[in-house]
């Protein structure tokens, strides 16, 4: 409006001026007898009061769009406002049930098996290096957490295992970091190999199954679990899926590609097995 005044100033003092003179002319008139100036004044007096009442007009529709602008822009604010609201809460109500249905599978977890000594942690950050798969966790030393603990979702699935260590913080190097190896059954048959990190599978969210017995017979579909070798993880958590077995020209099996079952890249949550017992 301010802006409008300062470009049609000039256009706005001449209607202003005519509709004094209008006035004035108007008040001169003695007895209902009009002398020659009024006269004159008359003639232009009927188109004039038009003008004056069209820009009258004009200038109220202008501070009636000004005042519904605002008003829009005030309703405007006010229903992104309440729209943020109403996503934060939708949010809040999904992170809230995801979260129910985790210590659901945990409370599972637990019940199946009672040696399990478990620690929840929230995922604070992934690395960025391309040389490896690793993230952060937001407990550490403090909670009881030692270096080499194993990690697993609440479906009992293999994530990884706790590589370095801090008072309030710790680092899982994962299933597929080029890292770690676990040591694995195949198989109905249970024929054991080792599931170990490589570059070119890491890539591809993916790990190797390799060290297998002479004369192991494995198959795309097979489930892959821990066999609890060397203590470092219990017997019988789900590592993943064959994918897919790659052979010699002899028929003689090289290796597998396994697909973990824990979906990586979602991991909200994680939790450390602090203690288990080890079957001989």
């Amino acid at each position: 409006m301010k802006e409008y005044l300062r470009k049609n100033g000039l256009r706005v003092g001449i209607l202003l001026a005519a509709a004094a003179l209008i006035i004035g002319l108007s008040s001169a008139a003695r007895g209902g007898k009009i002398g020659f100036v009024q006269n004159a004044a008359g003639v232009i007096k009927a188109p004039m009061q038009k003008v004056l009442s069209s820009a009258v007009n004009w200038f109220d529709s202008i501070y009636g769009y000004l005042y519904k602008y605002d008003s829009l822009l005030a309703e405007n604010e006010s229903l992104r406002s309440q729209l943020a609201d109403a996503q934060k809460s939708a949010r809040d109500g999904i992170e809230a049930s995801e979260e129910n249905t985790r210590l659901r599978k945990l409370l599972e977890l637990r019940e199946k098996h009672t040696d399990y000594v478990l620690e929840s942690c929230k995922v604070v950050l992934w690395s960025s290096s391309n040389w490896s798969s690793s993230f952060t966790i937001s407990k550490g030393a403090s909670s009881g957490i030692e270096l080499g603990d194993p990690v697993i979702t609440e479906y009992g699935a293999v994530v990884g295992q706790v590589t370095e260590l801090g008072s309030n913080w710790a680092t899982v190097s994962t299933l597929i970091d080029v890292d770690m190896s676990v040591g694995a059954f195949v198989g109905a048959a249970g024929n054991s190999g080792m599931v170990v990190g490589e570059y070119s599978f890491m890539r591809q969210k993916r790990a190797k199954l390799t060290y297998l017995a002479d004369g192991a017979q494995i198959f795309v579909g097979d489930d892959v679990l821990t066999s609890g070798s060397g203590g470092a993880f219990p017997a019988g958590l789900m590592i993943g899926t064959l994918v897919a077995v790659q052979t010699e020209a002899g028929g003689q099996i090289e290796y597998g590609i396994v697909e973990p079952q824990a979906k990586l890249d979602s991991l909200v949550q994680v939790f450390i097995i602090k203690d288990f017992t080890v079957v001989e």
